[in-house]
């Protein structure tokens, strides 16, 4: 207050509590993709992160789905799986590349990262459906990332659409972002060809994976193998529409039916009746009947498609295989809203491991307790987290480590998030204190604003130790973390020791026996 003058009663308030510590939000991954659009009422969004919190706001601002097209191939290859066979013909499915056959990734990853309670998380679309994939601008897209700090997980899910060498570039980029320049962040990997099983032809994806990664910054990332057979693409999400070869499809379909290209006249009206459907295949509508409206035109394609799932077993088989595809996808996003179910309700303390995921029919690779062992624990250290099917339990999530498994620090991810926040909410609450006085009365507020917040993650099972003194301690003062040299520099130095929680990954249960005494 100011200097006293006048005669009288000076009333003088003084603070009895210091500033608390906010924790902040653990589980708000931020996701770098393609999308149809990216607009905010005329304005772009392109190579901006924009955050949203649910997939309504994401088609308010970044559209829809892609349209994904496919070829039938006659199958050349003897070791690959044919879909279906005609006429002692085999035939596969092949999507078509990039652009063309609506090669994207990001927006069935954000319906699965919402199925498996995801929540707020932040989007940078780096290009729109008709553009193809491209390498610098998905690194442009992490840079843009640098300017927010609320994110704290990074999530690529189209970055296995690159070819092997890009894909382990991007995923470099996103370890650096992470582990080097913001440092409170997570990346959430996916292996290259992570859908084919370790003994495949082709070569081991966990291995190539694992020796072309690198060492660095390997504490700030997972990975999850193998990827995931989905449901979050349905049967009313495709139609005729998404095969690219109409005239093969029809070809097929009148073999399979054993109708002729040119019925006779006393063909019967059953027969008929499945040679126009099968002919309205290639049929433009619009050009057919100029008259039609759009509505009219959806609802003639929504008919002929229910026609031709009724008449022909074909058909159903050819937009199984479709379906099966573009719901094979990789469990980055899925476990990204893991994560986030689990920060929910137990808290990002608890290993976000030992939970079901939903929107799963089964890994597409099936892992043993042996394969695991392997994936878990290795020399070089970068453990594999394993998501595995068990009998009455459904796909669970069965690992719960970074890729730095041979770190006594940071081995288990839930250590890692769970510093993250601890340094991220005191890093915030001391802004606060800057440019304050370094002496004795600032020193009591900082380490009571730590103390008491530390007390209330280990009142919720956040820290251990059976009474607060065992689980942390705040130093901080003149000849116990600071020289005087320190304070003619103005640094103010915090030592905050922390008792983490580590998961109990294994349990042993010994049983021996003892003499009968009665």
């Amino acid at each position: 207050m100011g200097a006293m003058k006048t005669p009288g009663v000076y009333i003088v308030e003084k603070n009895a509590f210091p500033n608390s510590v906010v924790e902040v939000a653990t589980a708000v991954p931020a996701f770098i993709g393609h999308t149809q659009i990216a607009d905010n009422r005329n304005k772009p969004l392109s190579m901006k992160p924009w955050r949203i919190s649910s997939m309504a706001e994401y088609h308010q601002y970044f559209g829809f789905a892609p349209f994904p097209r496919f070829n039938i191939v006659e199958k050349t290859d003897p070791s690959a799986l044919a879909a279906f066979r005609v006429a002692g013909k085999d035939y596969v499915m092949e999507q078509l590349p990039g652009k063309d056959g609506g090669n994207y990734q990001l927006y069935s990853a954000l319906r699965h990262f919402f199925q498996n309670g995801g929540g707020p998380c932040y989007i940078v679309s780096v290009g729109s459906y008709a553009e193809d994939l491209d390498l610098d601008r998905f690194k442009l897209g992490i840079e843009e990332l640098l300017k927010e700090q609320e994110p704290t997980m990074l999530v690529i899910p189209e970055a296995v659409k690159f070819k092997a060498p890009d894909c382990i570039d991007l995923q470099q980029a996103m370890l650096a972002h992470c582990g080097d320049k913001m440092r409170n962040r997570i990346a959430i990997l996916d292996i290259w060809g992570g859908d084919k099983p370790r003994n495949d032809p082709a070569g081991d994806p966990v291995a190539n994976f694992r020796n072309a990664l690198g060492i660095n910054f390997l504490d700030f990332a997972t990975a999850y193998y193998p990827w995931l057979n989905t449901t979050v693409v349905g049967d009313k999400d495709l139609s005729y529409e998404n095969i690219a070869t109409p005239d093969l499809l029809m070809q097929l379909l009148r073999a399979d039916l054993g109708l002729p290209d040119t019925l006779p006249d006393d063909a019967s009206p059953k027969a008929k009746d499945c040679h126009t459907a099968i002919a309205d295949i290639a049929k433009d509508w619009a050009a057919a009947d100029p008259a039609l409206s759009e509505s009219a035109i959806t609802n003639s394609k929504a008919l002929l498609n229910k026609t031709l799932v009724s008449i022909s077993s074909l058909f159903n088989t050819i937009l199984g295989e479709v379906k099966y595809q573009l719901n094979l996808l990789p469990p980055s996003a899925a476990m990204a809203g893991i994560y986030t179910m689990v920060d929910n309700t137990r808290g990002v303390w608890k290993a976000p491991a030992n939970v079901s995921l939903s929107g799963v029919i089964s890994p597409s690779v099936s892992i043993s307790a042996v394969d695991q062992e392997e994936l878990n624990v290795t020399t070089q250290g970068k453990s594999i987290n394993a998501i595995r099917s068990f009998i009455g339990e459904g796909v669970l999530v069965w690992g719960a480590r970074t890729l730095d498994g041979n770190s006594l620090d940071w081995r288990y991810i839930n250590v890692r998030r769970t510093m993250i926040m601890l340094e991220e909410s005191c890093r915030l609450a001391a802004k606060a204190l800057v440019f304050e006085p370094n002496v004795a009365n600032t020193w009591v507020t900082i380490r009571s604003m730590i103390q008491n917040f530390l007390t209330s993650i280990w009142k919720r099972g956040g820290l251990a130790g059976a009474v607060p003194d065992d689980a942390f301690s705040v130093h901080v003062g003149l000849g116990e973390t600071m020289t005087p040299d320190d304070i003619l520099e103005g640094i103010l130095r915090v030592t905050v020791l922390v008792a983490m929680v580590r998961p109990a990954e294994f349990i042993e249960i010994t049983f021996q026996q003892q003499m009968q005494k009665s």
